[in-house]
């Protein structure tokens, strides 16, 4: 009896210790993130293979556009936040060769880059295509009007298209390792002639780019990393790389509609759209910090090893949750409480074997 009261007093003080520490720390949970990273949704739709650009509508909340790169047909896909494909919408009169990017203007406009070029660059020239954004989202054939595009300096291979959301003006972005350029165009593309490029910045190896929807930030990212440029006067000011997901075949980026985030997509059958918030430094300039928990350093954080359904890692930590064991927070108050059990229970062991042996 002597040697099992004990550890059965102890087993009887961790139940109460434990229900007591769960108690406490239900009570006050730690602070969640303000605006939480993760993986946003996965496109389902079987016929999305190659996604290789994505723009948030700013017509119908949460949905983005985007499209196959090669091989698929004049195609643009709605997506919602569910990861459903909610609109198909066919361009009359258009056989594209390498769709690689998509941008939503600030005429209620989607231009869709038909700009990519396996042969290294070698197309003599490339295509922007135009559609007003459908009110409507339904299955649908629309009107397009077609861009003529060359470089001052050549053909070469892009990836990367980004429309000015206070200008209207178009950017492309070329896809060379130690080389690659940002290309500005007219200041207003012509329906009729050769809209000619002219090379305004080096940036890296870039996969696909993005404006905030205030103009004021550029994101730019290859296969494994992005940088985030300040944009002003028709110029961009680097302010430094940003975390982004391991991704099987990273190929797109769009700022999310209110400016607060990045989602970054990739090619693939069933590929994942991770959510990766800016923090308060990294917001554009006209998008005011959240009032809540202090911002978290933003750094790449780990998945787990299987990855999900499509074997990738996580996203950036900028929404994870932050420590619970500063002091005063729930975790700490919850120790506390286990410490004050546990010696009830040691004093409870004591005194009950001293009885036992007084008694006895």
């Amino acid at each position: 009896m002597r040697t099992t009261r004990l550890p059965a007093v102890l087993l009887a003080a961790a139940c109460v210790t434990g229900a007591t520490t769960a108690t406490a720390t239900g009570a006050a949970p730690a602070a969640a993130a303000a605006d939480p990273a993760g993986q946003a949704f996965t496109i389902g739709d079987p016929r999305i293979t190659e996604s290789s650009g994505l723009a948030a509508s700013s017509r119908h909340p949460g949905v983005v556009w985007t499209h196959n790169d090669s091989d698929d047909g004049p195609y643009v896909y709605a997506v919602d936040p569910q990861g459903r494909t909610v609109a198909t919408v066919t361009l009359r009169g258009i056989e594209p060769r390498d769709v690689e990017a998509i941008s939503l203007g600030p005429d209620g406009r989607l231009y869709l880059g038909d700009i990519g070029d396996n042969l290294g660059g070698k197309w003599p020239e490339v295509w922007i295509y135009a559609f007003a954004e459908p009110a409507e989202l339904r299955d649908q054939t629309v009107e397009v009007t077609r861009y003529k595009v060359r470089y001052e300096d050549g053909p070469r291979d892009a990836e990367a298209l980004m429309v000015d959301p206070a200008t209207g003006r178009v950017y492309i972005a070329s896809k060379k390792q130690g080389g690659a350029g940002l290309y500005q165009g007219p200041e207003k593309l012509s329906p009729t002639g050769v809209n000619t490029f002219r090379r305004i910045a080096d940036v890296p190896w870039t996969t696909d780019g993005s404006f905030s929807p205030d103009g004021t930030r550029l994101v730019l990212r290859g296969y494994f990393a992005a940088t985030l440029y300040r944009w002003k006067d028709g110029a961009p000011s680097e302010l430094g790389p940003l975390s982004t997901p391991f991704q099987r075949q990273g190929e797109s980026v769009t700022f999310t509609a209110d400016g607060r985030a990045l989602l970054y997509g990739s090619e693939g059958k069933d590929s994942p759209v991770w959510r990766a918030p800016l923090d308060d430094k990294q917001l554009p300039d006209t998008v005011a910090p959240l009032r809540g928990p202090d911002p978290i350093p933003s750094g790449p954080a780990s998945a787990p090893a299987s990855g999900g359904a499509s074997g990738e890692a996580a996203p950036p930590s900028a929404g994870s949750a932050p420590s619970s064991t500063a002091a005063g927070s729930p975790a700490d108050t919850g120790d506390k409480v286990l410490g004050v059990a546990f010696l009830l229970a040691i004093a409870g062991a004591v005194f009950g074997l001293r009885r036992k042996k007084r008694d006895g």
